[in-house]
């Protein structure tokens, strides 16, 4: 008789007779039902661009967070559950303020990542606790160069110039695999960027108070501000 997959999922994280860790893939669904996000790399830094679909006109704009500054130098865009990324965010900060009174240096970025997904993988190996329903890209600029980090609740992650998360993820991917190039300079880039995350709204306009842009390079960490998010949507070529 074939093993039953019943129980494997019911609150613990136990390999299924298949080897399939179903709590696991039930967070990378949360993921996948949340708004796309966007990072792209461009000559000097690196860009993350969030959706944040304002659901309702009630909704006060400012007061959804997607994207994070973590510590001068690096950022988080986030797609999923947003209270799992807020402690996430919490921790990544932690972290840098701890590299910085122990050795007096902010923290690589790819050291930061390494650490925030080994915590993120300890919550799908141990009874009582579930995975993080939130995926991350990570950004940001140090002395070994321009980084972006995708990662996802079983605490994998990989290094692109450019990639996406959330519900549109495979559309902005494609799209990228087309027309991303290297040394675009950062008009190109926040250009490319949004017209990706247009793509993967199935025809949809951006709202312009919805979209959010973090630009990173060797001056640090810059969220830009609502008029220059407006300017940059408008300059867009018409969705022919």
């Amino acid at each position: 008789m074939q093993p039953s997959g019943r129980g494997y999922d019911h609150g613990i994280t136990t390999f299924s007779p298949d080897g399939r860790l179903f709590q696991v893939e039930y967070a990378r669904e949360s993921v996948k039902r949340g708004t796309t996000t966007v990072g792209l790399k461009y000559k000097s830094g690196v860009l993350l661009i969030v959706d944040k679909r304002i659901a309702s006109r009630l909704i006060i704009p400012e007061s959804i967070d997607k994207v994070y500054k973590i510590d001068e130098h690096i950022g988080f865009a986030t797609s999923g559950l947003v209270a799992d990324a807020r402690q996430l965010v919490a921790r990544a900060r932690s972290e840098c303020q701890i590299n910085r009174i122990t050795y007096r240096d902010k923290v690589p970025v790819d050291i930061l990542t390494k650490k925030i997904c080994d915590f993120k993988q300890s919550f799908t190996q141990y009874g009582g606790v579930r995975p993080f329903g939130t995926a991350l890209l990570i950004a940001g600029v140090d002395e070994n160069g321009i980084h972006l980090y995708e990662t996802d609740p079983s605490g994998a992650y990989q290094s692109y110039h450019a990639g996406a998360v959330g519900r549109g993820r495979n559309t902005v991917v494609d799209f990228f695999e087309n027309k991303w190039k290297k040394n675009m300079t950062l008009n190109a880039a926040v250009k490319l960027g949004l017209e990706a995350l247009r793509d993967s709204l199935d025809g949809e306009d951006l709202n312009t108070n919805a979209v959010e842009i973090a630009v990173l390079d060797n001056s640090g960490y810059r969220l830009l501000d609502r008029d220059e998010t407006i300017s940059h949507i408008e300059k867009l070529p018409n969705i022919e």
